[in-house]
Formats: structure tokens, C-alpha cells, sequence
């Protein structure tokens, strides 16, 4: 699916078929326009003789390293076998070098590892981002029997990854497809800033009726907007705790990484006066950050949700007032602010009014400006 829509993105087929022809692992290949749910799509298919193959890792860094692809492709595919060598043997407990890797090693695997790096060498992609993998549910046949989804090799590829199971009660996302979308995608999340030149869709084996079997990729040029990013918001309705604990509390948020801690007051039931505690936090640190707030609050609930975060990108400039320097935080559209804790300190050290510090630091910007 993956070499698909970059083919249906623009990627030329022959560069593709070229590329994973230099390994010289008798795989046959071919294209199709296919609909799946109506939507247009290119199904890649593989066939090759030995699709049953086991393989060690070396064998097919050696095969990646005779081939044709580009140094930086190459670099790409081995790196996304070497995770995934790295995964199976902690998977089954073992050293890396007697791993087999089964499907994973097999001609259609290594060609479609191998096709996706072809694929966005040719059209020329740097950066890659990923949207939350959608993992599939039910169960999968594998070589060591019936597992459930995700299988374990996938689940330990997407750890700290944003998931979720939505559809058919079938596997979404294979070891191949993770290991590719964790080894070389920057980020997990929203839709980075961009300007749209171009979109793939890749077709899957089935039509499901539930949904599209498609994967779709968008290709284009990042336009330094306004940063997008999703964050994970935290909340806890609290009656009875002190203003203290809660004040301590949120000090160890932000000590643990939270990007912003709020207390807000709450009428709550039976005309109570409590305090709704939100914070607000990177995915990967909701775990870290819940754990803070069951242990030094006394909530017994908490309430998760994902959520839509724009930052403008911003700068420091250093300032000199009359009573030492302070640094100014300057937006991308321009506004800008002395930084407190910089006034705070010059304030105390010279024993001055803190709203003068404020304003000889808004002074002094504004004259460097001109």
C-alpha cells in the first residue's frame, strides 16, 4: 500500500522496479488502477517463487547493499530492517544474528521496503510525517501460529506512537508497514503546515465495506505557517484538596514536562467550591503526568483527550536595560514580551519596582528595532 500510493503520488514505476530488480531476488512486479470503495487507487503486487524464504539479517543488508538504489535509500532500507531484526529478536528472546525473519525477510517484504525508499528517493521527499497508525483488531495468521492484533512485533514497533483500532476486525498494520512508518517518519500526528502539490492513494488486498482499503500519501512543500502539533489534555475535577497540594502539584507537572498547568475554580455538586486541574502535555508524557496527578492529588478520575495545538514560531533577543540584560521573546508576526523571570531577577538584584524593569526592557527593544 505504501509503494502504492507513492506510485499514484507521481513516483515513476519503472525507477521503482528498477530499484528492487538490482537485488536480484527474482520477484516479479507489476501495477494496477483499482477502486476500493470507489475511491481510485494503485495496488503494487509482488510474486516471486520463494516468498517463503527465511532470511538473517546480513543476508539482506548484503542484497540492499549490491543494489542500485541511491546511498541514502539504501541507507533507509537498512535501517528499517536492522529495527526490525532489533524487535524480533527481543520479540522471541534472542540474539539478533539467529533471527529469521520469516514474513518480513520474504521477496514481497523486501521488495515493498525496499520500493517505498526507491519511491521517495524518486520523487525527491526529505521529510516524512505520519498520522496515528490505525492498528487493525481481531487476529492474524502468522509462522508462529494465530496472534492477536496487533501482532507482537508490531506492538513493539509503535510503542510511544500514537495508535487506535477503527474498522474490520482485521490486521491494519503489518511489522512492515510499522517498521517503516517509525523508522523514517519525523513526527506523529496532525498534518504539518504545507502546501498540498500532489496526493496517492495505495490499495489494499480487500474492498471492505465498513471503509476505504486505502492508504493515501500527500506530497508538498512546507509552508513555515503557524507549527501544528497534537497534545494530550488532561483534567481533574478536585473538591478536596488544599490550594497547596494543588499549587505543588502543578509545580511537578511542569517539572516533569508538562507544556502548561491551569487551576481554575468549580462550583461542583451540592454547591461546593473545588478546582478543575488541567494540564496540558506531549502524548509520549501523559502516562509520566497522569501518575503525578493521581499521586499528589486526591482525584480519583481523570479525563484524556486529544487536542489540536498551534505555536507560532518565536525568538529571543537580548536586551540591555539600565539594570542588567533580559531577554525578549519575540513572535514570528512580531509581538514580543520582556521574559519575566529575567525581570524578576534584575528587579531583585537592584532592588527596583518590577513594572520598571518591564518597561526599560520594552524601551530598550523597541529602540534596538528602529
Amino acid at each position: 500500500m505504501l509503494v502504492g500510493a507513492l506510485a499514484d503520488a507521481g513516483a515513476e514505476t519503472s525507477a521503482i522496479m528498477d530499484a528492487v530488480g538490482s537485488l536480484a531476488t527474482g520477484a516479479v512486479l507489476s501495477f494496477e488502477k483499482v477502486k476500493r470503495a470507489g475511491i481510485a487507487a494503485t495496488k503494487f503486487h509482488v510474486s516471486a517463487t520463494e516468498s517463503h524464504a527465511h532470511r538473517h539479517l546480513h543476508h539482506i543488508l548484503e542484497l540492499i547493499g549490491k543494489s542500485s538504489l541511491s546511498e541514502r535509500a539504501k541507507g533507509n532500507a537498512c535501517s528499517i530492517f536492522q529495527r526490525l531484526g532489533e524487535v524480533e529478536a527481543a520479540v522471541h528472546s534472542m540474539p539478533i544474528e539467529r533471527v529469521h525473519f520469516h514474513e518480513v525477510g520474504a521477496v514481497d517484504s523486501i521488495a515493498d521496503i525496499v520500493g517505498v525508499c526507491a519511491a521517495l528517493e524518486n520523487l525527491g521527499i526529505g521529510t516524512l510525517y505520519c498520522s496515528p497508525l490505525n492498528l487493525g483488531s481481531g487476529t492474524v495468521k502468522t509462522e508462529h501460529g494465530v496472534l492477536p492484533v496487533p501482532a507482537p512485533a508490531t506492538a513493539a514497533l509503535v510503542e510511544g506512537k500514537p495508535v487506535y483500532a477503527r474498522g474490520p476486525a482485521v490486521e491494519l498494520t503489518t511489522p512492515t508497514g510499522a517498521a517503516v512508518a517509525t523508522t523514517l517518519a519525523r513526527e506523529f500526528g496532525v498534518m504539518p503546515p504545507m502546501t498540498i502539490a500532489r496526493a496517492g492513494y495505495g490499495a489494499g488486498g480487500h474492498d471492505f465495506k465498513e471503509q476505504a482499503n486505502v492508504l493515501r500519501v500527500l506530497v508538498g512543500e512546507p509552508t513555515g505557517a503557524t507549527e501544528a502539533t497534537t497534545v494530550t489534555v488532561m483534567e481533574a475535577n478536585i473538591d478536596d484538596s488544599s490550594p497547596q497540594v494543588l499549587a505543588y502539584a502543578a509545580e511537578r507537572l511542569f517539572d516533569r514536562g508538562a507544556l502548561d498547568v491551569t487551576l481554575q475554580p468549580l462550583e461542583m455538586k451540592k454547591g461546593r467550591p473545588g478546582t478543575l486541574l488541567r494540564a496540558i502535555a506531549r502524548p509520549e508524557d501523559r502516562e509520566a503526568l497522569a501518575a503525578i496527578i493521581f499521586a499528589e492529588t486526591s482525584t480519583l478520575g481523570l479525563r484524556m483527550y486529544a487536542a489540536e495545538r498551534r505555536v507560532q514560531s518565536r525568538s529571543w533577543v537580548d536586551v540591555e536595560t539600565p539594570h542588567g540584560k533580559v531577554r525578549i521573546k519575540v513572535s514570528g508576526e512580531g509581538s514580543y514580551a520582556p521574559e519575566y523571570e529575567d525581570c524578576r531577577r534584575v528587579a531583585l538584584a537592584a532592588g527596583v519596582p518590577l513594572k520598571q524593569v518591564f518597561a526599560e526592557a520594552n524601551y530598550a527593544y523597541l529602540k534596538n528595532s528602529k
